[in-house]
Order: structure tokens, then C-alpha cells, then sequence
């Protein structure tokens, strides 16, 4: 389709911009069947770099940027590297993505988990940090690195600009690395009180002082509105460090060979969509904001339904794709929970998947604070779907009260 002889039968059936980024990437990858450079495919780590520096207004450079199968594929290797010996510990939220702890167990290192606080809409304190820090000395770790999920997974919320500095500062006086998780950056949902702030940006804004603050941040196309998880696709940027450290990054990335090339083509459409005036601009955006504001929608709508349950609590979700409410349940479940050999939490998930087939995650899979219960609910069902998905999790719930009522 390709051929020029065969292009009036291609703008039957594509775009014209389309096209010609067909013919572009091919021109700059050779095969789609080959293996590509080990740190990700030239061209598009230009435009990821171009892509930051739009968002950023600061320089990236394509050298220091790697393209990987995913987000998570990053956080592995990077965390391999980090990790020398048992006795490092990585600083991490809680609740937190299981990535993290899954990945700190099998490279035996330590997590050093820092608490999340719920009553102030999932804030982050430096004295918190200060905290889970000395607990970590006084146990003998030795902490290399702190992760941020920002916005948040499983609790949604999104970071002040002035929160971020204090944590770039707190890095920098404890000579640790900041890991900076951005994969739900376009997922903001209160763009005016709670817009979007990379790492990066932050950090160059605070002047000559932080020149080679240590930083690596993440980004992924299984987010946002594109969604596309199967595909495998992400990059990470090293930010602030040493040439030896990155000489030996890309020799980790060289083992696996290259990421999947279909995934790095995906990174390159997440980068640079369609621009105003060119063919498909008028779709891409229309499909964007369709699923955008819809997500917002469905949003608020979970939320109320969880602020409506007896005994369950909910803040807002700023940002990501989740809300994760606590619930309160009647000590006549808990006793059926521990007779049945499960969190408690664990039990009601179990129980309202048996009921109606929603799937909630137990908060104890995320970490929480002892004696409380939660759950992670996502708010992706289809818009159509969405009020029998709620009706169906409200019907559920005041059964589930009613059955084990003190």
C-alpha cells in the first residue's frame, strides 16, 4: 500500500498525514521485523525528546532518553541497577502499584515505605518522609531511592508544584535518587486546581543549586486515553546522571536485545499526534475528548456511589484512573473473613465479584495503614454500562451490610 503506484488505493482507506508517517517511520526503522538499536529507535527518541521539551519548556536529550516495553520494564532496570547488595532499601508510598514491592522482593532489597495520608486527600509530608527514612537507618538499610506515583495509583490524587520541591529538596539533601512514575500525566481531571507538573520541570525551575540532582522519570502508552496496554510501550528519561551509570544502563538494555518495535512505533504516536490542520486532526482530537471527558464523568458518578454506602468513605480521584475508598466493615464479616482465611477487604472484593461479577482490588494488595480496609476500583466501564455498574455495586453492598449487621 506503500508504493507509489499503489497510493491512489491507499488515500481511499488512510489520511494523507497518515501516510506519510507510515513512510517516515519506515524510512527510519528499515523493518518492523528487524531488531532496532538496544536503547530504542533514533528517530523516535528525538521525538520523545521534542515531546518533553514542548511539555517542559526545558532541552532533553534523545542520548539520555530509553525506550522500553512499558513502564514497568523501565522500573525494573533501573531499580536492577540501583540495587547493589540486601541491604538497599527504595523508598516507597503506600499504598503503592505492586510493581514496586513485587520487583524490591525478587532483586532482594528492602522496601521503605512512606505513608500516603488519607484524611488530607492522599497528601504526601517531607516530615513523613523524614520519618520512614530514620526507621530505614535505624533497621540498617541503606536508602538509594524514593519513588513517586504522581498522579496516583490506586488513590488518584495529583501534586502541588510547591510539594514537589519540598521532595526534590528532601532527595537532595539525602543524597537520594528520585524516581519519578508519570504514566497517568494526561489523566488530569481538574486541570485548574490540580494540573499536571513533571518532575523535571519542577526541578529545573529550582535553579543552578540542583544542577545534577539525580532523576529518572517514566512515562508509558498504557495510560491516558490511549490505553493501549498489550502493546508494551514506554520510555524512561535519565535525568542528572554520570556517564559510567549510563554506560552501564545500556548495557542492561542490550541484553534484552531492543523493545518490541510495534510498541516503540506507539510511543512515537503518543508523542506526536496529529497536529491542527493536518488530515486526522479533527478525529484524533473528537475520539480524545469523547473518552476524556468521559472519564471525568464517570469519575464523579463512582465517587458519589462510594460516598453513598454505608460506612465507606471516598476522596476525589485528581487524577490516574482509580478511586480507592475505605470501608468500614461490621465486625460480623471481619469474623467471617479471618474463619475463611482472608483480609477482610479481601473478602467483600471476593464476595461482590460472586455477586455481580465487578472486579475491586483488596486495598491490602496496595498497603494501607493497619486496621483500615480499602479497595481500588477503576472507573473505565463503558459510558453505556456505567449506571448498571453502580446500581449493581450499591444493590451489593447494602446486602452484604445487611447479612453481616452487628
Amino acid at each position: 500500500l506503500l508504493k507509489d503506484e499503489n497510493s491512489e488505493a491507499a488515500l481511499r482507506l488512510f489520511p494523507s498525514d497518515a501516510i506519510a508517517r507510515a513512510k517516515l517511520l519506515l524510512k527510519n526503522i528499515g523493518s518492523i521485523g528487524a531488531y532496532s538499536h538496544s536503547q530504542g529507535i533514533p528517530h523516535i527518541r528525538e521525538n520523545v525528546a521534542k515531546f518533553i521539551e514542548e511539555r517542559d519548556g526545558h532541552a532533553a536529550d534523545p542520548s539520555k532518553i530509553y525506550l522500553t516495553q512499558g513502564a514497568s520494564a523501565g522500573v525494573q532496570l533501573t531499580l536492577q541497577m540501583i540495587v547493589e547488595h540486601s541491604k538497599v532499601g527504595i523508598m516507597i508510598p503506600i499504598p503503592q502499584y505492586p510493581l514496586y514491592t513485587a520487583t524490591l522482593a525478587v532483586l532482594d532489597a528492602n522496601p521503605v515505605p512512606y505513608y500516603l495520608d488519607e484524611a488530607k486527600g492522599w497528601g504526601l509530608t517531607t516530615e513523613e518522609l523524614a520519618r520512614s527514612l530514620s526507621d530505614a537507618k535505624r533497621r540498617g538499610i541503606e536508602t538509594r531511592a524514593l519513588v513517586i506515583i504522581n498522579p496516583g495509583n490506586p488513590t488518584g490524587q495529583v501534586l502541588s508544584e510547591e510539594n514537589m520541591r519540598d521532595i526534590i529538596r528532601f532527595c537532595k539533601d539525602n543524597k537520594i535518587i528520585l524516581l519519578a512514575d508519570e504514566v497517568y500525566q494526561t489523566n488530569i481531571y481538574l486541570p485548574k486546581e490540580r494540573p499536571f507538573h513533571s518532575f523535571k520541570k519542577v526541578l529545573k525551575s529550582m535553579g543552578p543549586e540542583f544542577d545534577g540532582f539525580e532523576l529518572i522519570s517514566y512515562h508509558s502508552i498504557s495510560k491516558g486515553m490511549i490505553g493501549e496496554c498489550g502493546r508494551r510501550g514506554g520510555y524512561f528519561e535519565c535525568e542528572g546522571l554520570d556517564e559510567s551509570v549510563l554506560e552501564q544502563i545500556y548495557k542492561i538494555s542490550s541484553i534484552s536485545l531492543c523493545p518490541n518495535v510495534q510498541g516503540q512505533i506507539m510511543v512515537d504516536l503518543m508523542v506526536n499526534p496529529p497536529k491542527k490542520g493536518d488530515p486526522s486532526f479533527e478525529q484524533y482530537k473528537k475520539e480524545y475528548d469523547d473518552i476524556y471527558y468521559s472519564l471525568i464523568k464517570r469519575a464523579h458518578k463512582l465517587e458519589n456511589t462510594f460516598n453513598s454506602l454505608e460506612g465507606c468513605t471516598c476522596n476525589s480521584a485528581d487524577g490516574a484512573m482509580y478511586l480507592f475508598p475505605q470501608i468500614r466493615l461490621p465486625k460480623k464479616a471481619i469474623e467471617a473473613a479471618r474463619a475463611a482465611g482472608k483480609e477482610p477487604d479481601q473478602f467483600y472484593c471476593l464476595a461482590m465479584l460472586e455477586s455481580t461479577g465487578v472486579c475491586m482490588v483488596a486495598g491490602s494488595g496496595f498497603g494501607q495503614v493497619e486496621g483500615t480496609a480499602h479497595f481500588r476500583s477503576t472507573f473505565l466501564p463503558q459510558p453505556e454500562l456505567f449506571d448498571e455498574f453502580c446500581g449493581g455495586i450499591q444493590k451489593f453492598h447494602a446486602s452484604f451490610m445487611d447479612k453481616y449487621r452487628d
